[in-house]
């Protein structure tokens, strides 16, 4: 069989994907099949795998599909938008072999130390306060007024962040998603997280970053800034859009909200529904061969990015609708580089619906949902807001 190299590419940065990425998915399966030739940016293509069977193969693939991009980033300009998402860091999503295995096992060891029920009382008190915030208005953002302040909030608190610190790193993490200013905000992010971790070190406590400073990896205060980079990265952003894609759902399918709130079905039901359906990293888990793979007659070339579309992948027909209570999504990765934090990120999402479910039980969108917008960029699948009304309560 010769290998299929087909010549052109799909964009996923452009609004007509951000608005319909499942339709978009089914046209790239019909035309081109279980491995896609996408750009992520202007003139930065890559291959998007959208067959959950060759996903998981590739997922467990190291060896042929290694994270580290360091040859990819020397062909891409430092102005590409989708750069500082991708490029490499001493972390163990851009590394491979013994550093990622040292990386990993140092992450996993601090998030571990987190106390399961003080962080769930934890994020009910960040919901109460946020909650406390809007509910006398008769209306609010979830998106801005309630995900965002509950996922930022709890991840500055298990790190140990101050708030001055804090809001540095989230105008960062803002730019730096978004894609259009991810430059500047690399920077901005890249500063407040090595003033942190000269703090940790003056003055470590009972946090994830202190628990990271003292694990027998050693690592330095380099290896140390990326670690709380790939930490707010990965606990801000998909749990965000977890919390929001999940209320959404709740929102707008009478069937999955009905049997909620008759307790017919459960908040981690709905979940992971959504992880199915609307993955909070749509795509994303990018590999880079370092020679030319075959991969069901496809030609993945050579240091060019492999990206694993979650949302495509679980969609896959080949693969049928999930069952109820199924867990068998590719929302957390899969293979040595599965999401560690994937109990913390679950616990939170579910805890901070449940509360504002129990808070605001009759609350609706404030628009249509075909009127609500959804951000740009190849990787997450996010709203811009996430408008609802419900009856005005007042505190006594």
């Amino acid at each position: 069989m010769t290998p299929h190299t087909p010549a052109s590419h799909v964009p996923l940065w452009d609004e007509a994907f951000a608005a319909d990425p499942h339709g978009a998915y089914r046209q790239m399966r019909a035309r081109y099949g279980p491995l896609v030739p996408v750009e992520l940016a202007p003139g930065v293509p890559a291959t998007l795998v959208i067959g959950y069977a060759q996903a998981v193969r590739i997922l467990h693939d190291e060896p042929r599909f290694p994270a580290d991009p360091r040859q990819w980033q020397t062909s891409v300009p430092d102005t590409c938008p989708v750069k500082p998402m991708l490029e490499w860091r001493p972390n163990a999503i851009r590394s491979s072999g013994r550093e990622h295995a040292r990386y990993r096992e140092a992450n996993r060891a601090a998030l571990h130390g987190a106390d399961q029920h003080r962080l769930r009382g934890l994020v009910e008190q960040v919901c109460e306060q946020a909650i406390g915030g809007f509910q006398g208005h008769g209306q609010a953002d979830l998106l801005n007024q309630f995900a965002w302040k509950v996922a930022f909030d709890v991840l500055s608190e298990l790190l140990g962040c101050p708030d001055g610190i804090g809001n540095r790193i989230a105008n960062g993490i803002i730019e730096l998603f978004d894609g259009v200013n991810a430059i500047r905000g690399n920077e901005i992010l890249g500063q407040a997280v090595a003033d942190l971790v000269t703090l940790k070190r003056l003055r470590p406590g009972n946090d994830v970053t202190s628990h990271l400073l003292a694990h027998p990896a050693q690592l330095t205060d380099t290896e140390m800034s990326h670690q709380v980079v790939t930490l707010y990265g990965a606990g801000i952003e998909p749990v965000v859009n977890l919390i929001t894609n999940t209320l959404l759902q709740l929102l707008t399918d009478p069937v999955v909200s009905g049997d909620v709130h008759a307790g017919g079905a459960s908040v981690r039901e709905a979940l992971d529904l959504v992880l199915y359906r609307d993955p909070p990293m749509a795509n994303y888990c990018a590999s880079y061969p370092p020679h030319p793979v075959e991969i069901d007659g496809y030609l993945l070339p050579a240091h060019q990015p492999v990206v694993i579309s979650m949302a495509g992948c679980n969609n896959d027909p080949a693969v049928g609708a999930p069952s109820s209570g199924s867990r068998a999504h590719l929302a957390w990765g899969a293979g040595p580089h599965a999401c560690p934090a994937r109990p913390i990120a679950h616990l939170i999402a579910e805890t901070a619906i449940t509360h504002l479910l129990d808070a605001l039980p009759t609350m609706v969108l404030a628009r249509p949902a075909q009127d609500l917008t959804w951000r740009p960029g190849p990787f997450h699948r996010a709203l811009t807001h996430l408008p609802v009304t419900f009856p005005a309560v007042t505190s006594h």
